[in-house]
C-alpha cells in the first residue's frame, strides 16, 4: 500500500509571472527546488492565497537565484504576478518509507528567497 503525502511546502511565495501561452506547469527557482528536494516533473498543488484557487500541475526548474514562481498555461487565468501562493509537493510513500519521512517547509521573503527552513520530525506508526 502507498499513501500520498505532502513531502515539501513552499509557504507564501510570490507569483512573479503568469504565462498563458506556455504549455503548462509551474516554473520554480532551482534554489528552492534544491532546498525542498522537489524534482522536475514532480506533481505539486498550488493554492492562491489571494483568491482561493487551487491548481495541480508539474514542476519545471527556473534559473537559480532569480526567485521565479511562474504559473504557465491555463492557471495564468487564476494566478497573477504579486499573488501569494502555497506550493505543496506530493509523493506516494510506502508504510516502510514513512518511518524516516521528514517533510520540509520553506518560508520565503517577497522575492522568494528562503528565510527559514523547517523539517517536521513527527514519527509515523501504523497498526498491523
Amino acid at each position: 500500500m502507498t499513501i500520498r503525502m505532502c513531502t515539501a511546502k513552499i509557504h507564501r511565495a510570490t507569483v512573479t509571472e503568469a504565462n498563458l501561452n506556455y504549455i503548462g506547469s509551474v516554473t520554480i527557482d532551482e534554489d528552492l527546488l534544491k532546498i525542498t528536494h522537489m524534482l522536475p516533473f514532480q506533481m505539486v498543488q498550488i493554492t492562491n492565497c489571494s483568491n482561493g484557487s487551487l491548481w495541480r500541475t508539474y514542476v519545471i526548474p527556473g534559473p537559480a537565484g532569480r526567485g521565479d514562481i511562474c504559473l504557465n498555461g491555463p492557471p495564468a487565468r487564476l494566478f497573477a504576478p504579486g499573488d501569494k501562493v502555497i506550493i505543496l509537493a506530493e509523493a506516494d510513500l510506502t508504510s516502510d518509507e514513512l518511518s524516516d519521512f521528514k517533510p520540509v517547509v520553506v518560508f520565503v521573503d517577497d522575492a522568494n528567497h528562503p528565510t527559514q527552513v523547517e523539517r517536521h520530525e513527527e514519527a509515523f506508526s501504523f497498526a498491523p
